[in-house]
């Protein structure tokens, strides 16, 4: 008989390696890719929720200014010496002082510890 069409060619055990492989490519992915932007999300949203008068911020369109007045959805924040006001969505604002702060801390903390 032909062994490539038999049944008794398969290697022995090669269903549970090939398993075991995927399930070990999904950690991997879920460990290096999705928990870290998981993470991200997680802060963003709470700093946007954080939100208060007087905070320094940085939208995504990268206008700066300090804000205002804060709603429910909207923030409105003064843009410079001529103080224009700008009212947009909390989704738009993208970092404040205090969380580049934060972050310029902890990298510093990171370089520190590696010399």
């Amino acid at each position: 008989m032909n062994p490539i069409l038999t049944a008794d060619a398969a290697p022995a055990g090669g269903g549970y390696s090939m398993i075991l492989m995927m399930v070990l490519m999904f950690a991997v992915f879920y460990f290096f890719f999705i928990r870290p932007e998981n993470k991200k999300k997680k802060t963003v949203e709470e700093m946007r929720s954080n939100l208060s008068v007087g905070d320094e911020i940085t939208t995504i369109g990268a206008m700066t200014g300090k804000i205002v007045q804060v709603t429910e959805d909207t923030v409105t924040f003064e843009t410079g010496e001529d103080r224009v006001r700008i009212q947009i969505k909390k989704w738009g604002v993208s970092t404040t002082a205090k969380m580049e702060a934060a972050e310029a801390e902890a990298q510093a903390a990171k370089r520190r510890g590696r010399k």
